[in-house]
């Protein structure tokens, strides 16, 4: 089964990039991977603050999974694999993609102004004849229609 893995946060390029693959999913009979990344927090000298902190962003990814996992089952009646991983971005999806070999595409979205985002960078980059997929960048300044019809 064809299973494009989508990283998500809070931002408009997210849902754009969750929304075409799940467009693209339901086209093809394949399946979606949301990807939820927890920063990992400064170290905190006290070790039961650190220990809040970092269940208080896991709570937080949590939710914008859940969140995007109920739309994206409204929308298209799939039902998403959830992954919640806390570290650096480029390494959880570097590690990820290492356990799955069956991802058929890493899609991300790019943000519509600015940098395009710190994963596009890296896996776009040097590290884009590395992937063992092919890697899907999304412009965060596609409409909804332009989705539907891309995908």
């Amino acid at each position: 089964m064809r299973t494009y893995l989508v990283v998500i946060d809070d931002s408009d390029e997210a849902r754009v990039a969750l929304r075409f693959a799940a467009r693209r999913a339901a086209k093809t009979a394949g399946a979606v991977e949301i990807l939820a990344l927890v920063d990992q927090p400064e170290f905190v000298q006290w070790g039961a603050v650190q220990q809040a902190m970092e269940e208080e962003a896991r709570l937080r990814a949590e939710a914008l999974v859940a969140q995007a996992a109920g739309a994206l089952i409204e929308e298209t009646g799939l039902r998403p694999s959830i992954t919640v991983r806390q570290g650096d971005g480029v390494a959880v999806v570097r590690a990820l993609l290492e356990e799955r070999p069956g991802v058929a595409a890493l899609v991300l979205g790019a943000a519509a102004s600015g940098s395009p985002g710190k994963l596009i960078a890296h896996f776009a980059g040097a590290d884009a004849g590395a992937l063992p997929c092919p890697l899907m960048i999304i412009p965060g300044s596609l409409s909804d229609e332009a989705l539907d019809r891309l995908s």
